[in-house]
């Protein structure tokens, strides 16, 4: 239905799709991530990422050339988020090795690189992500999403306080918090307790 609406759109204004379809290549894959950290799920981020991507493409016409296309559509998916997927019931993460996550499918298949010969390397390695992703799911969402624009996307405190709509000193604070939070959450794996 979304793509539908787009080839729809895409045949009133040619020139400003070719623009805006450019200007996502550049950044679709970071929004898909980013997407995917806010819900933890595969399924949820890609329709996360249609969603706010045609959002962004309605509203195409104000975006103001010269400033930073991937912050306003950060902006955009997360207010989608906020208003429409933290009132969904939380599923599970689940991952296969032998399964693609979808959003991958076109691209290839899911490879695990080889930093070691030994299967007992690789498989804490995922255990570590998988308990990583189980901690941000677990914080309350104005956190999460600070704590993944900052030390998962990498933007300044003043970036995520443009694409979150927020002072300076809340994104500080909400950053401060759900580190912490994560340390606590993160505590037992580290020390070895998650078996006991």
């Amino acid at each position: 239905m979304i793509q539908t609406e787009i080839l729809s759109l895409t045949s009133s204004a040619p020139n400003a799709f070719q623009e805006f379809e450019n200007l996502v290549q550049t950044y679709e894959k970071a929004f898909y991530h980013f997407a995917y950290r806010l819900t933890g799920n595969h399924d949820d981020a890609q329709d996360l990422t249609q969603e706010g991507l045609l959002k962004a493409y309605r509203a195409f016409h104000r975006f103001k050339p010269g400033t930073s296309f991937d912050r306003w559509v950060y902006q955009i998916i997360y207010r989608l988020f906020i208003d429409q997927y933290r009132k969904k019931r939380r599923r599970p993460f689940v991952s296969s090795l032998d399964e693609s996550p979808p959003y991958f499918d076109q691209e290839k298949q899911m490879e695990v690189p080889d930093h070691s010969k030994l299967p007992e390397d690789f498989a804490l390695r995922h255990e570590l992500g998988q308990t990583i992703q189980q901690a941000l799911l677990r914080l309350p969402e104005e956190f999460r999403a600070a704590v993944v624009l900052c030390d998962v996307q990498g933007f300044s405190y003043e970036e995520i306080s443009n694409i979150l709509q927020c002072s300076l000193g809340t994104v500080r604070s909400r950053i401060h918090r759900g580190r912490r939070l994560l340390r606590e959450y993160l505590n037992p794996y580290l020390s070895g307790e998650r078996g006991k």
